[in-house]
């Protein structure tokens, strides 16, 4: 993992070198910082998502332009995915001696990751300052924190336990977004748009029971 993270970090400084000195046509490799919220849920395969809740993201975002209006597009991120759900007695809360019958359990996953996108930005040519992009890829989720409240009955039996060990460790999801960004000089332009992550592996190590998770960013960045 670590090696990973250094890896991407020396692609980003590299290819920000070779863009701004390498000959022309020059399309340049941009770096630049996001901070958004999210809003996530979780669907188990067993039970009901049970509601959305508000998560956070932040990091960094990097744009390689390969093509005046085709840009190779990932980052590194923080990124908080929270969700609610109601499953029948799920391990390892189940209780039989208290619950001898099938009983709900509400879960809230409170869960962070980091987070490493590979995606295809498209772009459409300036109007004015602005240009509209769409933007679709592979999210690539490395869990490093995880949380759990349990209630029954709307009673409280589990408050904030760390379930580390319960999550699988890598997540991945499909991205669909877009937005626009707005140049505000030279080479610095702000971007805001909204994307969808669509989670389709199993969040939880536990074999009997299947649960993904969701989200959608209220993406705010900006390039320098």
């Amino acid at each position: 993992m670590k090696n990973l993270l250094t890896g991407i970090l020396f692609l980003m400084i590299t290819g920000s070198a070779v863009a701004q000195n390498g000959p022309e046509p020059y399309y340049g490799f941009r770096l630049g910082l996001a901070a958004y919220p999210t809003i996530g849920w979780a669907k188990p395969e067993t039970g009901t998502s049970n509601g959305v809740n508000l998560g956070f993201a932040y990091g960094l975002l990097a744009d390689f332009d390969f093509a005046e209006n085709y840009s190779f597009s990932t980052g590194l991120t923080i990124t908080s995915i929270n969700g609610k759900t109601t499953e029948i007695n799920p391990r390892p809360y189940y209780d039989a001696v208290k619950y001898p019958n099938p009983t709900a359990y509400e879960l809230k996953y409170m869960l962070q990751y980091v987070e490493i996108p590979l995606t295809l930005k498209l772009k459409t040519d300036k109007i004015g300052l602005v240009r509209w992009y769409g933007q679709f890829g592979l999210s690539n989720d490395f869990n490093i924190g995880a949380k759990q409240n349990v209630s029954v009955n709307n009673t409280r039996i589990v408050d904030g336990e760390h379930i580390k060990k319960d999550i699988n460790f890598y997540r991945a999801g499909l991205i669909i977004g877009g937005g626009i960004e707005y140049d505000i000089a030279g080479h610095t332009s702000v971007t805001t748009g909204l994307t969808f992550n669509n989670g389709f592996t199993d969040i939880s190590d536990d074999k009997s029971r299947s649960v993904k998770n969701h989200f959608v960013g209220i993406n705010f960045g900006v390039f320098f």
